[in-house]
């Protein structure tokens, strides 16, 4: 299973950009979805994070300018980015943590899956 994003791209100081991103094939259970960014020189970081009960968080560098939504049940999360600086310019990766089968959620056993990254530039 490989998790697909879309969205990114080029975008003016103070403009507005929309991620997404999805699984290629059927999970047994997500646990938890984020998206996690990294600028060039730099090590990669959480940004934002949903889990299965809906909770969310986001770090002090995004927080009130992203938003993360998701539904872990449909295992799908998007992340809306409002009022993007030039610093915000970084690759962007989501984040599944999952339970691959039943067998897998009794141990308690998770897995992690990896977006390909998506390039956010923000520049005018």
């Amino acid at each position: 299973v490989q998790l697909q994003a879309s969205g990114g791209g080029l975008v003016q100081p103070g403009g507005s950009m929309r991620l997404s991103c999805a699984p290629s094939a059927s999970i047994y259970r997500v646990n938890v979805m984020g998206w996690y960014r990294q600028a060039p020189g730099e090590q990669r970081e959480l940004i934002a994070s949903i889990t299965s009960g809906g909770t969310t968080d986001s770090s002090d560098s995004v927080r009130g300018r992203f938003t993360i939504s998701g539904d872990t049940a449909n295992a799908m999360v998007e992340l809306q980015m409002n009022n993007l600086e030039p610093e915000d310019t970084a690759v962007y990766y989501c984040y599944f943590q999952v339970f691959s089968s039943l067998y897998d959620y009794r141990l308690r056993r998770r897995k992690d899956l990896w977006g390909q990254g998506t390039q956010v530039t923000v520049s005018s």
